[in-house]
């Protein structure tokens, strides 16, 4: 992805001011960060939501604050929960000397022959990984071919996974990240429930005895 610089002001505006702010077409937002105290700004709502709209959680930003350059990562996002748009935005400060630990999104392409020739379900175990690395390392997402998941019961671990030889994997590489599986549970027998104990028919000629026995007890 190409370099993505948002441009922003400092801002004094705080508290319930903050929606004056909005009404004029500006995003308030903050900067934190280990080396850097927070620092409150405010960006043209618009273009930054546009911007915003395209980055993943380990997209690097940089954040040009009157002129001063901040290189980090989209925090947290908050909405309007009716009008859906952008309220408040977090951006994490990082030093691109220092290695970080975050999580990367997986994205899953190909298909898989289990769902097509069998009808399986792929089970998602995994939504993201857990790596370390320098921020210019960090992948903004972590492709994953699913095409080589032919049968029932295959799957793709995490040691299967191809990264970049820069980024370390934190997660367990023996975890399974996907696994294709039946759809659903077959019966032996055409109408049976699955889980339902049969009931053999020599049960039921003894249970139908007793109960006329019972009843003829009833009429002595």
């Amino acid at each position: 992805m190409e370099k993505v610089v948002l441009k922003a002001t400092k801002r004094d505006v705080i508290g319930k001011q903050v929606k004056a702010l909005r009404r004029a077409g500006q995003l308030p937002a903050v900067i934190y960060g280990r080396h850097v105290e927070p620092i409150s700004i405010s960006l043209e709502a618009h273009s930054a939501g546009l911007a915003i709209s395209k980055l993943t959680s380990s997209s690097l930003v940089t954040i040009d604050v009157d002129g001063a350059e901040y290189f980090a990562l989209l925090r947290e996002k908050q909405r309007n929960y009716i009008k859906g748009n952008l309220t408040h935005v977090d951006f994490l400060a990082l030093d691109l000397n220092e290695k970080i630990r975050t999580k990367v999104r997986l994205h899953f392409t190909g298909n898989s022959g289990a769902v097509k020739d069998y009808s399986a379900v792929l089970i998602h175990r995994m939504d993201n990984l857990h790596v370390e690395c320098l921020p210019t390392d960090l992948p903004e997402r972590i492709n994953i071919d699913i095409s080589s998941m032919k049968q029932i019961g295959d799957s793709i671990r995490v040691s299967d996974i191809a990264l970049p030889e820069k980024v370390e994997v934190l997660d367990d590489m023996d975890e399974i990240v996907i696994i294709a599986t039946l759809a659903k549970e077959e019966t032996t027998e055409e109408g049976a429930v699955p889980g339902a104990e049969a009931t053999s028919p020599e049960l039921s000629v003894e249970r139908g005895k007793k109960e006329e026995e019972a009843a003829a007890e009833k009429k002595k």
